[in-house]
């Protein structure tokens, strides 16, 4: 089989459409579609074949990749796509989604016969835009080096988790990893809010911490865009941090734990995005430690 393949991308947001270009950037044939075109339209520029519906951009695909918003607009979408699809045709299914919704999503694969891969993605608009990507995957051996080229093109390094993608795994793990993100994204926020409010210059603090075990980049990267006003274009916005917060305290609370600190974090975004910060970097989930008329 050669390298050079023909995929489709179903989902061209922030994440989608960069692993659109880097596919097209790799020598592979894109077929892109996004429920609001316009939005699919620039990657002609790239290379990619723009098309009306899921059905028509996927038609003669060697793999179909789904990144849209949530297992429901997945599965809606893959309704539409799969009839057109090729029995044995390779299914990347990178949105993240509950772990519910994964079971749900790769027994539609069966129906129709496609080879399902649970291959969440780790990183944000930087990573996706240059191919640094973190693949979590599972899916089995037969069928991994039809999609490595995929992975490997979106990606720098890939982590499979399984053989099985309709367990989950990858997804389990996406959920983990983002529960630690979103913890630090909140506490960020919360540090320069309290450092505001004490009159502590933060610079102050980043000091204080510098070269320690506290230390840590994100924390300066995230802190920077607040203290610049570099909001947007985001990064990842908080509206899908919203959706991802909820699906982290859903997989706790259906796993018999208690995650105080993922609840309290998902509010906060939640508030966030009421005061109309939704379509910003998740950084500005800083904010909802204000009340809304407040001058931050």
């Amino acid at each position: 089989m050669t390298d050079k393949l023909t995929v489709s991308v179903l989902g061209t947001g922030i994440m989608g459409a960069a692993m659109a270009r880097n596919l097209a950037r790799a020598g592979h044939t894109v077929r892109a579609w996004n429920r609001t075109r316009d939005k699919a339209e620039p990657l002609a520029d790239d290379g990619a074949w723009v098309a009306d519906t899921p059905a028509d951009a996927v038609r003669g695909a060697d793999v179909v990749l789904t990144m849209l918003y949530d297992g429901e607009a997945v599965l809606h979408v893959m309704r539409q796509a799969a009839p057109a699809l090729a029995e044995g045709t390779a299914w990347v299914q990178s949105t993240t989604v509950g772990v519910d919704a994964v079971s749900g999503l790769a027994a539609l694969a069966s129906e129709h016969g496609l080879v399902f891969f649970d291959a969440p993605v780790l990183g944000t608009r930087q990573p996706a835009e240059a191919g640094q990507l973190l693949v979590l995957a599972a899916g089995p051996q037969a069928g991994r080096e039809t999609v490595t080229p995929v992975f490997d093109a979106v990606g720098a390094r890939t982590v499979w988790t399984g053989e099985d993608g309709a367990q989950g795994s990858a997804t389990r793990l996406k959920l983990v990893a983002n529960s630690w993100v979103l913890a630090a994204t909140n506490a960020t926020g919360e540090v320069l809010t309290l450092a505001q409010a004490l009159g502590v210059d933060p610079r102050g603090f980043f000091d204080a911490i510098a070269g320690g075990p506290l230390d840590m980049g994100y924390l300066h990267a995230k802190a920077g865009l607040i203290l610049d006003g570099r909001l947007t274009p985001p990064a990842f916005a908080v509206s899908t941090a919203v959706k991802d917060a909820r699906l982290i305290v859903e997989a706790g609370r259906r796993a018999g734990i208690r995650l105080d600190v993922a609840e309290a974090g998902a509010a906060r975004l939640a508030r966030a995005a009421a005061q109309g910060h939704g379509e910003e970097d998740m950084a500005a989930a800083y904010y909802a430690s204000f009340d809304e008329d407040a001058d931050a």
